[in-house]
C-alpha cells in the first residue's frame, strides 16, 4: 500500500512539473550574429512566444560561426527540457550538403516544432552602381565579367545560397565575398566596397525604402505588397524562369524533449503566429507568417526533408563545401 501511495505521489508531482512548464526563462538560440535577418525574426517571434508561455522571458542567444552549425550543434547537445530552443532558417536543409562532416544530424537530433515564416529575397546593389533596373544590371554584369564582387553573410547563409543560384541562373561567375554576418556585408555594400548582394527582405526593406541601396528584383512567385518592395519585379518575370527562393524559419528542440513540453511549445507557436504585433512586424519587412500545415511538427519535418533533397544538387553542382 505504501509503495502504491509513493508511486502515486511521484506521478502526481511529475504531472505537476510538466504542467508548470515553463517555470523559468526560455533561451532561443539564433545561429547567427545579432542584427541579422534571422536575429530580427527571432526577437519578434520570441516576444510573441513569451505571451503564450506563462509570460516567461524568452531570451535570444546569438551563437554565430561556421555557417550556423555552431548554434545548431549547441542546441543538439542541450538538455532536452524545453528551455533551450533553436530558431533557424533554410540552413537546416542545406547544412548536410554544405558540410562534409557535421557533429549532429538535422533529421535525427531534433524535435521539429513548426514553421514560423517565409521570407523572400531581394537582389540589391551598391548605391553607386550605374544600373537602375534589372535590364541595366544585366548589361553591366555582362560588361564587367571577372570584376564583380558578390557579398554574402558567410557560407551557408541565405545570401550565400541565393547568390549561388543567381550565378548559376545567369551563367556568370562572380567573386564571392563572404562576411561574418549580414550586418558587415550590408555595411560594405552601403559603402560601395562590394557590388551586389541577394538578401532577405527582413534585412533589406528598410535600406530599400530609404534609398540607400539599388533594388532590382525579388525572388518570390508573385510581386510583394510591402510598400517599399511593391514596384520590384520578380526574377521569374524578368526571364529567370522558376527562380524562386524563399528563406523559411522554423523552431526546434533537442531530441528527447518530453512530449508534454513539445505539445506546449507547439501550441504556443501556433498562438504566437496569430499575434497581431508579430504579423504586422513581419509584413512590414516583406515576410509571410506561416499559416499552412507546416506549423504542425510532422509536416514541418516532411518539408525540411523535401528542402534538403531540393538544395543538395544545386550545392554539389557549385562545388561549395566546407570541412
Amino acid at each position: 500500500m505504501k509503495k502504491l501511495l509513493l508511486l502515486g505521489a511521484v506521478a502526481l508531482l511529475a504531472g505537476t512539473a510538466q504542467a508548470a512548464y515553463p517555470e523559468r526563462p526560455v533561451t532561443l538560440v539564433v545561429p547567427f550574429a545579432a542584427g541579422g535577418p534571422t536575429d530580427k525574426v527571432a526577437r519578434d517571434f520570441g516576444e510573441a512566444l513569451r505571451k503564450h508561455l506563462n509570460n516567461q522571458t524568452v531570451l535570444v542567444e546569438n551563437v554565430a560561426g561556421a555557417g550556423g552549425t555552431l548554434g545548431i550543434g549547441k542546441v543538439a547537445k542541450a538538455n532536452p527540457d524545453g528551455y533551450t530552443l533553436l530558431l533557424h532558417h533554410i540552413g537546416m536543409a542545406t547544412a548536410p550538403a554544405l558540410y562534409r562532416k557535421l557533429p549532429f544530424s538535422v533529421l535525427n537530433d531534433f524535435e521539429f516544432l513548426g514553421m514560423v515564416n517565409d521570407v523572400p529575397m531581394t537582389l540589391i546593389g551598391r548605391p553607386t552602381l550605374p544600373a537602375n533596373n534589372y535590364a541595366e544590371l544585366r548589361k553591366w554584369i555582362d560588361a564587367n565579367k571577372g570584376k564583380i564582387n558578390l557579398a554574402n553573410a558567410g557560407l551557408g547563409a541565405a545570401s550565400h545560397l541565393c547568390g549561388l543560384l543567381f550565378q548559376q541562373a545567369i551563367g556568370v561567375d562572380m567573386t564571392t565575398v563572404p562576411y561574418k554576418g549580414t550586418a558587415p556585408a550590408m555595411t560594405d555594400l552601403l559603402g560601395s566596397q562590394v557590388d551586389i548582394m541577394c538578401d532577405q527582405t527582413t534585412n533589406t526593406t528598410q535600406q530599400i525604402a530609404g534609398g540607400k541601396v539599388k533594388a532590382f528584383a525579388v525572388t518570390s512567385v508573385n510581386p510583394l505588397t510591402t510598400p517599399a518592395l511593391a514596384k520590384l519585379p520578380t526574377l521569374d518575370s524578368l526571364g529567370l524562369k522558376g527562380f524562386y527562393v524563399t528563406i523559411w524559419h522554423g523552431l526546434y528542440a533537442p531530441k528527447g524533449t518530453p512530449k508534454a513540453v513539445l505539445d506546449t511549445l507547439n501550441t504556443a507557436l501556433k498562438q504566437a503566429l496569430k499575434d497581431p504585433d508579430f504579423i504586422q512586424h513581419q509584413e512590414a519587412l516583406g515576410a509571410v507568417v506561416a499559416t499552412d500545415s507546416r506549423i504542425n511538427p510532422a509536416d514541418h519535418k516532411k518539408f525540411v526533408e523535401a528542402e534538403t533533397s531540393k538544395w543538395a544538387p544545386a550545392i554539389k553542382a557549385a562545388g561549395t563545401y566546407a570541412d
